[in-house]
């Protein structure tokens, strides 16, 4: 049988290959590594179209695994999903810097595990997580300074906030926002990706940041505040998981 596509699943643990692999059967041929060491030697010999990678296994953990990844000339455009540990904010922050382009939290849901991968495999690549436009207030601490501006356009993954002020590209900050209608208080440590604050004619001035500590908790309640309002409704059963 001949494959459009290739998938990499790895994960030390063998019920999460084996169901992760039935779940994506549909998506293209799928690989499965159960070590860090091992996912490697597949990915230059196989150059998968995306690798779900779990951050916590034995040995060469996954952020060392992403990076190695990222790092190699004939791999880094490759896409990579890790999967973090639930409500382990740090977690999702290892990934974050280690290059991954996507991060999920176990439990991992049929539905998004699904519809993560194949956005990735149809050219969803940057991120192309849906997105909604908001108006509401975000404060900004960095250090000592604070600073309260508009956030504009928010993602599971991260926002975009207009405002004058200027952060260097790939600090950190840290975040406190609500949104309407949602009683959650929000306060994700967040990394600069990019600013546009001199580009004075720029409708999109302000600045671009993805959330680096965030607990799943928060990420799923984004997930569903999101896909309630944006154009292509998340579908309704998200009980099925990994």
């Amino acid at each position: 049988m001949s494959w459009e596509h290739t998938v990499l699943l790895v994960d030390d643990v063998e019920m999460f290959r084996e169901l992760g692999s039935l779940f994506l059967a549909r998506t293209g041929r799928v690989l499965t590594a159960r070590s860090g060491e091992e996912a490697i030697k597949i990915a230059r010999r196989e150059r998968p179209d995306v690798i779900l990678l779990d951050l916590m296994m034995p040995g060469l953990e996954g952020d060392a695994v992403c990076r190695a990844i990222k790092s190699d000339p004939e791999l880094s455009d490759t896409p990579v999903i890790m999967l973090v540990g639930a409500n382990e904010a740090s977690e999702w922050g290892r990934a974050v810097r280690a290059g991954a382009d996507d991060v999920l939290s176990k439990p991992i849901s049929r539905v998004s595990l699904i519809k993560t991968v194949r956005r990735y495999l149809t050219g969803g690549h940057p991120p192309g997580q849906p997105r909604i436009n908001i108006n509401s207030n975000v404060k900004i601490q960095h250090g000592s300074r604070s600073v309260t501006a508009r956030l504009k356009n928010l993602s599971r993954g991260g926002i975009f906030i207009e405002t004058d002020c200027e952060f260097l590209t790939k600090s950190e900050v840290k975040l406190q926002f609500e949104l309407p209608d949602n009683p959650t208080d929000f306060d994700p440590t967040a990394q600069v990706i990019w600013t546009q604050i001199n580009k004075v004619k720029s409708r999109n001035r302000g600045i671009g940041m993805r959330f680096v500590n965030i607990s799943s908790d928060l990420v799923r309640n984004l997930e569903d505040y999101i896909y309630d309002r944006a154009p292509e409704p998340y579908p309704a059963t998200l009980e099925e998981t990994v």
